[in-house]
């Protein structure tokens, strides 16, 4: 299974978070909806979720 990746830095953001969370996906997709809404202010609902679900990218292997 590829791991997912849902990086702050990719969106902008009035503090300027870098939080970067990386897993499998439903662990992603969960600890982002909770960051968004604890650190940003939206609203944990399914808009939010699907928006978050299509914008997580595949990680990205260093091969170490």
């Amino acid at each position: 299974m590829t791991r997912k990746v849902a990086d702050c830095r990719d969106f902008p953001s009035e503090n300027g978070c870098t939080l970067t969370i990386a897993g499998e996906e439903d662990e992603v997709l969960t600890a982002a909806i909770n960051h968004a809404v604890s650190s940003h202010g939206h609203t944990d609902n399914a808009e939010m979720r699907t928006w978050l679900r299509d914008n997580l990218k595949d990680e990205v292997s260093t091969g170490v």
